[in-house]
């Protein structure tokens, strides 16, 4: 399948098209040129991330609507821009944090398609508009369109990995990421929301670096640089939940 944008304001067009478990994931790929394709690892990396979401999570992933549609999305920027670091042998302050950097052409008022540092600053452009993405719960978009704002509320947890992965500092992918991972892997059901992988990625931190660590530390504090406090969803909201109910009838916390 061939795919073409014709208004000259992207180099590359990437697209994870109908996601369904009997046939896999269809990838659409498009450039110009050579070199291009080269600046948007990220990218193709986001894309075939849906891929790994779609299969770790049963029946058949996240959700993607709303919450759960938008840490699809989510998850899909973490582990691009991992891979793009990790390719690039970046620390986090090495890193620009952008998604599709490179794609825009010179035509384009923006450097990326997303900010996981600043949600909402990659571009503003007079055809495109302003990037829509809120990068604190206290602006989170209610909207229909967009399967209720997948692209845009992604900004969110976006941005609270990123916190996350700064505050521990080296390499992201060998610590926050390997946090982020798991969670996906093991934990995610297909309607968690945002308080939820708040509290399971805060729950697998402490078991891989234990409890009260720099790193079960950066997660919460990653989360509350967005709004986000870990521990506020009911006990029966994550699998965390029903352990801690047992813990807490035998006094132990």
């Amino acid at each position: 399948t061939e795919v073409r944008e014709r208004q000259g304001l992207c180099y590359s067009v990437y697209a994870a098209l109908l996601p369904m478990r009997q046939c896999g994931l269809a990838f659409c790929y498009s450039a110009t040129t050579a070199e291009r394709a080269q600046t948007t690892l990220d990218v193709v990396a986001h894309e075939l991330t849906h891929g790994v979401t779609q299969f770790a999570i049963p029946p058949d992933g996240l959700m993607y609507q709303n919450q759960p549609g938008q840490l699809n999305e989510s998850f899909s920027d973490v582990f691009g821009t991992l891979v793009k670091q990790r390719t690039l042998g970046q620390t986090v302050d090495q890193a620009d944090w952008l998604i599709g950097a490179g794609l825009f052409t010179a035509n384009v008022q923006g450097v990326a398609l997303r900010s996981m540092k600043e949600p909402g600053t990659a571009y503003n452009d007079p055809v495109l508009g302003k990037d829509p993405q809120p990068g604190h719960m206290s602006d989170y978009v209610n909207t229909t369109s967009d399967n209720g704002g997948v692209h845009i509320n992604s900004g969110i947890p976006n941005r609270a990995f990123y916190l996350t992965a700064t505050e521990i500092g080296g390499f992201a992918w060998e610590k926050a990421g390997r946090i982020w991972y798991v969670t996906l892997r093991d934990r995610i059901r297909s309607t968690t929301n945002f308080q939820q992988a708040a509290d399971l990625t805060y729950a697998v931190a402490g078991e891989l670096f234990g409890v009260n660590s720099l790193e079960q530390m950066a997660v919460k504090n990653g989360w509350a640089g967005v709004g986000i406090t870990v521990g506020s969803s009911s006990d029966g909201d994550t699998p965390q939940g029903c352990l801690q109910s047992v813990l807490k009838a035998f006094g132990i916390r």
